[in-house]
Parts: C-alpha cells; structure tokens; sequence
C-alpha cells in the first residue's frame, strides 16, 4: 500500500480541495476494489499515479476514500473499479474502464475520446473522458446572487448555447462563436427583444458523439456528469476555464436583468443499452443508478426512450440529484431548472408511478432551492402524462395541451374553439382545480423538440432524411400547415398568409394566461428545413441565422413591442394571486363574433376575448378569425370616449400591425373587421366608474366551472 496519502474521509463526495491537499471521496457500494488514477494531461496513455485503495484503511461502508497530500486544483483523476462482471445479476465492473467521479466539477476530454473504446474489452485509459479536481468557491462573483424575478412577469427563450452564436452571420468573433462567451456578447439582442430569462438546452457535460454516424449530438441530452459545464462550450481549452467562463455568462445575463434556467436531464444518462459505454455510473454502482428490469436485470428498463432510467428512487440517486441541483443554485448561482422528462422521476426503483415520488417533494421542499423557478416536462417516453397532475407545490409545467390545441386551431382545424378559450385563459381545465398561480402554466407553441415556428407554418410533413434514419426518426403528429407549398417558395401570397400566421401564433401565445416561452429563433423565422428533431445536426440546419433579424424584421419588431404590450398589461401581478383571482379581477369574458354567446360548433373557428389590465385601467378586445373568409366582429359599447384603439392586426402589413399604445389609431365605427385568417385585439382607457366594475351577469359560469367558455350576458 502507497504510504504518501492518508485515509481520507467519506464526506463530502467527490473531490475536494482542503489544506494541504485533495479528499477524494466515491460511491460504490458492490465494488471488491477501487483505484484512484491521477493522469498529467488528459491525452496520456496511462496514469502517472495509481492510488490502489485499501478496503481496510479507505471504505467506509459503501464509499471509498482517500485524502492525497500536495495535490491542488486542475489535478485530473477518474477510478478504475473491480468486481463481478454480472450482468444478470446488476453488476457491470470492468477494471479496464476509466470511470468519471459522478461528483466531478469539471470533466476533460481528450482529443482522441472514443465513446467505442467505453463499449469494448480492454484499457480505455488513453481515450477515455476525465474528472478536474476544481474548487468552485474561488470566483468573485461581484455580489452577484440568483435574481428571484417574479414569474408573473417572466418571458422565457430556450436557447441553445453554441447555436445562438455558432453562426458566421453572428457578428462574434470566431474564436468565441459558440460559446459562453458568445452568448455573452448577444446579450443586448435579448435585452432589447424583452427576454426576461433565457432556458438553455443542457449544459451539463454530455458524450457528443451519441449520434449517427458523421453527425454530432447537438442538442445535450446524453449527459455524463450533472456537475461539470460542457466544456466545448468554452472559448478556452484549460480544463477549469470552463468554470469561470459559465459564471461570467451567468454573472452578465443578471446584470441585463435577465434569469438563468438550465434544461437538466436526471432521467438518464448517455451509458445506454446493455451493452453501451461504460463512462461513469454503471462501471462503479449498476445496479443503484439505474432501474433494472426485474424480468432480465442485464437489461436496463428504458422509460426515457434512451436507453437507461436512472434510478431517481434510489436514495444515493436522490442526493445526487439534489446536491446537483444545490450546487448548481448555490456555486454557479442559475436561477431555476427544468426537468427534462420529470415524469420519470416520479417512478419507483421498479419503474412504478408513485402518489408521493420522494425525489419530487426533496426538491420542492429543500430551502436551499426555496424560490429557485422549476419547471417539469410533465410526461416521459412510456407514455406516463401529468400535465394538470404533476405531484408538488413550487412546480410549474409546460402545457403540452396549449401547443396542441393552439396549432389545431389557427391551422383551422374543426372543434377547437373551447379548447382554445381555455388555453387562452391559463388552462383553468387543467389547472383550475389547484387554486395555484397562472403561470403554473408554461405556455408554448415550438420548443426544440418539433418544427421551428417559421417550419409549422411551411412544411405539412417532417423532412428529417439529414439525421440517416429514412427519416423515420421524429414525431409524425405535428398539427402543422404549408399554407399551400411545401418548404421554401417565391409566391408573394403563401409568403404573406405565412408571416401571417406566424404573428398569430405569437399574437395567442403572448395574450395567453400563463407564462410564456418562446424559441430561440422564432420571432425572426428561423427555419431547421423542415427538419423536426435536429438533435444531431450541428450546423446551420441549427444554428441562429443572424441575417433573418434583417430580413425579417416586421416579425422581430411585432414580437418585441407586442412582450412590451404584455409586460406593460400586467404591471401589479404578484406570485400569490392565484388563476382564480386574476381571471376575476380581469373579468375575463368570451363573445362571438357578434358580441353574443360564443358559437362552439364543431366548425367554429372564431371567437373573441375581453378583460382589463391588472391595474383596471385598460380594457382589451381580442378578436381571433382562423376561418378563410374575412369576418366583422362587434365591439362592445360600453367604453369611455374616445373609444377603441387598434393595439394590433396581423392582417395588416407592417407597421400597421402592431402599435404602440399612446399611437394605436381609432375605430372607426361600432364593428371591427378582422382579415382571414388574422388576429386583432383593440384597447380601450376605462373611467374610474368603469375600473374593476363586475358586467357579468350572475348566471354566467365562471372559467374554472365546467363550462369551457365564458359568455356576455
């Protein structure tokens, strides 16, 4: 036994630079013996040190430990761990694997990393990914801490890191395009668009080479360690330098006011299949990280569509995930996460749903995360769907069924029109029952997964032969229109009736209770070719063209002053309000096209909203056609002179679409008449008499009873 290192300690895990020296500490519960490895530079063929670790001196019950003196921050080190090769019965050790610590800050990656070489017999020292000994601590971080924005006023943008800037048309220089940094210096872009916060595609350190062959894992969601940010998103090659660039894009995006919130992936991880990369986790506790299948324990059960689950009701996999989670609040400073396939972690170590998952009430209960924004994709691939029913208190949801219902309908779909009047008014079918705030309610037409905005509205059918899976890969469901051609044209009519529709979709989507969450791209017609699962296509299918702001601009300009409308709109609201109050206190009701009841037939495709703004000061008309015939909708009469003002009408060209308040022009006449297939939404000042005033009659059924809409008396 190697005298020059002490015992170490169990606690804290990972590694941890303390007074002269590291404490290494790792989970391996069924491990006969482990070897802690320390390596000069990551390409090396082998390890300068090897630290075999006495199960006398170094185990304390199911962790191994050591403490190395005279080791310091940058030390790169991983663990070899011995033990039965038992598939069948959980167990996959292979002490040819170099294995990363699940608790490293910051991973290496050799130019030569073979993911194959993970999957094969034999040493894999000289290709395998490594752990960076960091001390997370030593960064000025300028007073900086997590902002805590109310969610009543959040605009969110899904982004994805490298592709924001990756583009030549980015204006970035070359040697940051794609990076932290990157983003960094389109940060007025966000600014002046009205972003509030900006969701990234994971960041988490991921195996980029999970992809068919020739092709790159793009979007992140095959991560290695939920610990470490992807290094390949740093302008700079030192293996700590990723630390610091992540936390000064942090540190910049709050100055701007703007919230960080990191799409994470504790559902899986990218060792998938029986027979795949032995990266991390399964060469040191198979059988803990991940749920087996109880039939055949060789095999993994698979309720992520990846490959593996990782087992979130284990409870060395429940701490992971939490001092992950805190870490990540606490060191990195992001302001909120949302759980890629949160369904999962709903499920026992069998893969049952549970009432009362542990993992989903550790972390809404955990005061270290106590105002940190969660959000859950509340659904997994083995088709367990909680969207309205997802276990917790502090959680929000994306709404599946807003996405859903909102293209059925503005691609005029029959039987959609109560649908949308609840989608419109924060899903009080689905949220109602919960007296909790709108914006339990993410709201959201595209995200990365599916079609582009701009792809929805020109392509009917998926065009995914890029990604060399026949294109077969990709959801086949996609509510999508061409406007009449398929993909690019020059005629002038398709082009206009698509820019059209694609201000109605942000029309609904910004009008809408709830929280909205647009993606990165859209609002300037960012299109993927009609590629609708571009995971693996890292080049300019992805990546933001910076040429479309310009060429595109009406479409830029009515998004930006249109999130400037809705912040303005609801200047006031607090958190506490809950949907009830807010669909009260803006005396939301529904009308026809008349001003009457709504027609809800099953070939309806017109409706009309009004409310009042949170400080009662303002009254809104909104009037939706998604019929093919222009349609002359009733205003209201009761409005204080000079009357109604045309706040926007994607039937008209730019820069009659859209107005700023103080120069929305007037009405003319009682009746509005709302182009084909276009949106318009007029507003009105209200009198101090008028504020607040209930014009409902007593027998109109509120949106939270069973009745989907709401009528004028």
């Amino acid at each position: 036994m190697t005298t020059d290192v002490l015992a170490g300690s169990a606690s804290p895990l990972g590694a941890t630079p303390l007074p002269g020296g590291v404490n290494f500490s790792v989970f391996a519960d069924r491990a006969e013996a482990v070897d802690l490895l320390l390596f000069d530079r990551v390409d090396d063929a082998g390890p300068a040190r090897v630290f075999p670790l006495d199960p006398l001196r170094h185990r304390t019950y199911h962790y191994w430990h050591v403490f190395v003196p005279d080791l310091e921050p940058g030390q790169i080190y991983a663990y070899r761990a011995h033990g039965p090769n038992a598939p069948a019965l959980g167990l996959r050790f292979d002490p040819g694997k170099v294995l990363l610590d699940p608790y490293g800050r910051a991973v290496a990656v050799p130019q030569a990393y073979s993911r194959d070489a993970a999957g094969r017999p034999g040493d894999n020292a000289a290709t395998a990914m490594k752990s960076v000994v960091a001390a997370a601590s030593r960064y000025d971080w300028e007073g900086d801490q997590p902002l805590r924005r109310p969610f009543a006023g959040t605009i969110i943008y899904e982004m994805h890191v490298a592709g924001f800037t990756r583009h030549p048309s980015s204006g970035v220089p070359p040697e940051r395009r794609g990076t932290y940094a990157g983003l960094v210096d389109r940060i007025p872009y966000l600014q002046d668009l009205g972003i509030t916060a900006v969701e990234l595609l994971p960041v988490f350190q991921f195996d980029s080479t999970t992809a068919p062959a020739g092709l790159t894992n793009y979007w992140g969601y095959q991560p290695v360690s939920f610990f470490a940010p992807h290094a390949a998103y740093s302008s700079r090659r030192q293996p700590l330098a990723v630390l610091d660039e992540f936390r000064d894009m942090v540190k910049a995006l709050h100055k701007a006011g703007i919230e960080v919130i990191l799409d994470v992936v504790y559902n899986h991880t990218a060792e998938a299949y029986g027979e795949g990369a032995t990266l991390s986790f399964r060469g040191l506790a198979n059988s803990a990280y991940y749920i087996l299948d109880p039939a055949d324990r060789s095999r993994y059960a698979d309720f992520t569509g990846c490959g593996n689950t990782l087992n979130a009701g284990h409870a060395v996999v429940r701490r992971l995930i939490l001092d992950s989670l805190r870490y990540w609040v606490q060191e990195m400073h992001v302001d909120g996460f949302r759980f890629d396939l949160a369904s999962v972690l709903t499920r026992g170590s069998h893969g049952e749903p549970l009432p009362n998952p542990p993992i989903i009430w550790d972390i809404d209960s955990d005061p270290a995360l106590a105002g940190t924004k969660l959000i859950a994709e509340a659904w997994d691939a083995a088709g367990l769907y909680q969207v309205g029913v997802f276990v917790g208190d502090a959680w929000k949801e994306w709404n599946g069924r807003f996405r859903d219902d909102v293209r059925s309908f503005l691609k005029s779909d029959n039987g959609y029109v109560s649908a949308v009047a609840q989608r419109l008014s924060g899903s009080p079918d689905v949220y109602g029952h919960e007296h909790r705030e709108p914006e339990q309610s993410i709201n959201f037409v595209t995200v990365h997964d599916g079609f582009t905005l701009n792809d929805l509205v020109s392509y009917d059918e998926k065009h995914n032969e890029a990604n060399g899976e026949d294109n077969g890969d990709g959801a086949n469901d996609n509510r999508s229109w061409n406007c009449g051609v398929e993909g690019p044209t020059e005629d002038l009519a398709v082009e206009g009736l698509r820019n059209r529709q694609v201000k109605n979709f942000f029309a609904l989507l910004l009008m809408a209770v709830g929280a909205p969450l647009l993606q990165m791209g859209d609002e300037v017609r960012r299109t993927q070719r009609g590629n609708n699962n571009a995971y693996c296509q890292d080049n300019e299918i992805s990546w933001f063209d910076w040429t479309l702001v310009a060429r595109h601009a009406d479409v830029f300009r009515f998004v930006k002053q249109l999130i400037a409308a809705r912040r303005s709109w609801g200047q006031g609201r607090t958190d506490n309000d809950t949907l009830t109050d807010v669909l009260e206190r803006a005396q939301s009701e529904f009308h026809g096209v008349g001003g009457g009841p709504v027609d809800e037939g099953y070939t309806s495709h017109a409706l009309a909203l009004s409310g009042e703004s949170v400080d009662g000061r303002r009254r809104l008309y909104l009037m939706i056609n998604a019929f093919w015939e222009p349609l002359t909708f009733v205003l209201p009469e009761d409005v204080a002179a000079p009357g109604w003002r045309v706040l926007l009408d994607t039937g008209l060209a730019a820069p009659d679409d859209i107005h700023p308040l103080a120069e929305a022009p007037l009405v003319q006449g009682p009746a509005y008449q709302v182009a084909a297939r276009a949106v318009a939404a007029v507003i009105a000042e209200l009198e101090d008499s008028q504020a607040g005033a209930d014009r409902k009659s007593a027998a109109t059924p509120s949106l939270t009873q069973s009745r989907p809409l709401v009528h004028n008396a």
